[in-house]
């Protein structure tokens, strides 16, 4: 749990999962267009390919190869335990 929230602190690596979360199954090229073009968001193709890794790694990113290109998936189930482990025992014992 702790590579989720390490994941999490960096504020690029937010806004990548924000993209994924609107727009699923994009390439490391679209994702960093789109971190370009919509939040001017300059990071090298290399330093997105790192937060990338690092998003992969918490198993907040799953990923799937076609040919030659390499596909990111959103996955919510990493925050769906820490929602599960904090809020749903509080909301159940008031």
């Amino acid at each position: 749990m702790g590579d989720v929230f390490k994941a999490l602190a960096d504020p690029t690596r937010r806004t990548i999962l924000d993209e994924l979360a609107e727009r699923d199954g994009q390439t490391l090229f679209e994702i960093r267009a789109r971190l370009t073009t919509r939040h001017g968001l300059g990071s090298s193709r290399q330093a997105i390919s790192q937060h990338l890794d690092v998003l992969e790694a918490a198993g907040l990113v799953e990923t799937r190869r076609d040919g030659k290109y390499k596909f990111h998936y959103l996955n919510t189930a990493p925050l769906q335990q820490i929602t599960t482990r904090w809020l749903t025992d509080r909301r159940e014992s008031r």
